[in-house]
């Protein structure tokens, strides 16, 4: 991981000596050089009220600045990262502007979070947060943790957890915390089984064990085990971290290090930064050192182009130009060709929302007005309590449209990676074709593409705080109804629930929708770019090579020299880069990337 940057460096800086064709190249090193350094690893932390997760947090981070309560906190997730200074921004899901603030010390951040976070602050989000964003100098942050707070898992309210869970997919890991006392819940086991399904890492904490004697703590933990394996739906053994963190707290204040150890949150923060964190960093260098392989190689070949053309008469190389463009001609016809298939293939999945919308319109309603149906029957059947109504509508739809909006994304994910990988495919064998074109004409050694990224759908950032409309307007039968039978009230009030319905259907499918069809259309525009550079790239790379050694041999002549020691000079620090970065990537990634075609 340390070494990759000072390579990167190093090509880029190669890369000026050579001529400014190949800037675009250098521009790409710089933006992997980018995306390593800014890599972290995001864990969630998922606790049901008075678990004790913000004292966990609180510890870790080694400062005093979540806010902990009696009472359950605002549903509002916060984000913890690294920062030399001790910083929080407020983003508001209205027009509001972020508010963005610095403070002078733990306690002055605190007071400012509780009046955005907590439910005596900020009651029910009137204020109409977000999310929020906290900066911090911990130790844990700077060794590339992001901690995210999320305080809505377990509520009550069935649309904070679902947007939890459909906000989980984009972490790498969560702790889930329970507490000794009381056990573990028959709730927090029901979700947990939707959990494991969205990170691909789940690390389990018992807090509180300092309440219980040696002999009841290993009850409690075998207990805890039991429950995982029985009804967690996990494969193999849970590790479960039994801590204290009001005694790791007090520790990590107190710069105690031996409290610190006893509360178990030392073997904790060890396991999250040295295999957790560790490991995601390992993998991305590894990935990081395949594409600088990949621009590598791409870039030799280029630099051995542009020193054959140097060895053979100018005849000969106008004569292999002309042949190569001919194959380039047939390229741009598939290519072409391609991009109509891709937009054709664009117009079909925007087909194919509509009837998901148009199914969705149906199956919304009719869940709708079964629940309304059902209200009414418990309220005797003569139309009940028009307030149990409105809440029992107003707390269902939310949580069931955010549920929804996780499945839908699932499948336009699936659907969109069904279609697109042919053409991710057909690209690799354009760019394979006109590799092997130029390796066969200068014999030099064809190097193999390498694929493109593995297809990803344009998302919406982290977390996005869905406006779903619930409200039932007033649907009272009037003065008229005092002279109808119970039969009509109810036959009435059921029309007039039904039309209100109807426009809260299609209005909240359309929340769903409209985000979808913004994303199809970014994905679309996106991937075809990105397929479309990768071939504009490699003809650059050759046929570029190719022109501009043939423009320096009929214009430049005296530089040629010059030229050529400077290009077999960068061939020798290339393959240097190569098998370091290679070696980088893992022996497999250097074995079989270059041969003879």
């Amino acid at each position: 991981m340390e070494s990759l940057p000072p390579l990167l460096t190093t090509a880029v800086a190669l890369l000026k000596t050579l001529e400014p064709e190949h800037a675009g190249i250098a521009a790409k090193f710089e933006e992997l050089k980018g995306r390593l350094l800014e890599g972290r690893f995001h864990l969630a932390v998922l606790g049901q009220f008075k678990r004790g997760k913000s004292t966990i947090l609180n510890a870790l981070l080694g400062a005093e600045v979540l806010a902990t309560s009696v009472v359950p906190l605002t549903a509002i997730p916060t984000f913890l990262s690294w920062g030399e200074r001790r910083r929080a921004r407020i983003a508001f899901s209205d027009t509001k502007p972020p508010e963005d603030r610095t403070f002078p010390d733990d306690g002055a951040l605190h007071a400012f979070l509780e009046g955005y976070v907590t439910e005596t602050g900020n009651p029910k989000n009137r204020l109409n947060v977000s999310h929020v964003e906290v900066f911090l100098p911990a130790a844990i942050l700077q060794k590339g943790v992001v901690l995210v707070d999320t305080p809505g898992i377990g509520s009550t309210f069935r649309h904070n957890t679902e947007a939890t869970l459909n906000f989980l997919s984009q972490c790498d890991a969560a702790l889930f915390i329970v507490s000794a006392d009381p056990p573990v819940t028959e709730v927090e086991i029901e979700f947990l089984g939707q959990v494991r399904t969205k990170v691909p890492h789940l690390c389990f904490i018992m807090n509180k064990v300092d309440y219980l004697d040696s002999s009841e703590r290993a009850t409690a933990l075998e207990f805890f085990g039991q429950v995982l394996a029985s009804h967690g739906g996990l494969a193999t053994p849970a590790e479960i971290f039994s801590v204290s963190a009001r005694r790791g707290l007090k520790g990590r204040l107190a710069n105690d290090p031996l409290l610190w150890k006893e509360s178990g949150l030392e073997a904790l923060e060890a396991h999250l930064v040295d295999f957790l964190a560790t490991g995601k960093s390992r993998a991305l260098a590894a990935a990081i050192s395949r594409k600088a392989l990949a621009l590598t190689d791409e870039l030799i070949m280029s630099v051995e182009v542009r020193l054959r053309s140097m060895a053979i008469s100018i005849e000969e190389l106008e004569r292999r130009l002309g042949t190569f463009e001919e194959k380039l001609k047939e390229i741009e016809q598939e290519r072409l060709t391609s991009q109509d298939l891709l937009k054709g293939t664009n117009r079909r999945m925007h087909e194919y929302l509509e009837e998901y919308s148009e199914d969705l319109r149906k199956r919304s309603f009719t869940y709708l007005d079964s629940l309304v149906r059902e209200v009414m029957e418990k309220g005797n059947g003569a139309g009940g309590d028009e307030t149990a109504l409105r809440e029992a509508v107003a707390q269902a739809i939310p949580g069931y449209f955010e549920h929804e909006t996780g499945k839908a994304v699932k499948v336009f994910e699936a659907k969109m990676g069904e279609a697109l990988r042919p053409f991710q495919t057909r690209t690799d064998e354009l760019i394979g074709a006109i590799r092997r074109t130029a390796a066969e004409l200068f014999d030099i050694p064809y190097q193999a593409p390498e694929s493109a990224d593995a297809f990803r759908m344009v998302e919406q950032p982290y977390w996005v705080t869905h406006k779903w409309r619930s409200g039932l307007r007033s649907f009272a039968g009037g003065f008229l109804s005092r002279f109808s039978s119970a039969a009509t009230i109810k036959a009435r009030m059921l029309a007039r629930i039904a039309e209100q319905l109807r426009a809260l259907v299609i209005e909240n499918v359309e929340n769903l929708r409209w985000p979808i069809f913004q994303s199809l259309d970014q994905t679309f525009l996106r991937f075809g770019s990105d397929l479309d550079n990768r071939l504009k790239e490699t003809v650059a790379a050759t046929h570029g090579a190719m022109r501009a050694t043939l423009d320096y041999r009929r214009n430049r002549a005296d530089q040629i020299e010059p030229m050529r020691r400077r290009y077999t000079d960068a061939i020798r620090q290339l393959e240097e880069l190569r098998c370091a970065f290679g070696a980088a990537a893992g022996e497999s990634a250097v074995q079989g990337r270059r041969n003879n075609g």
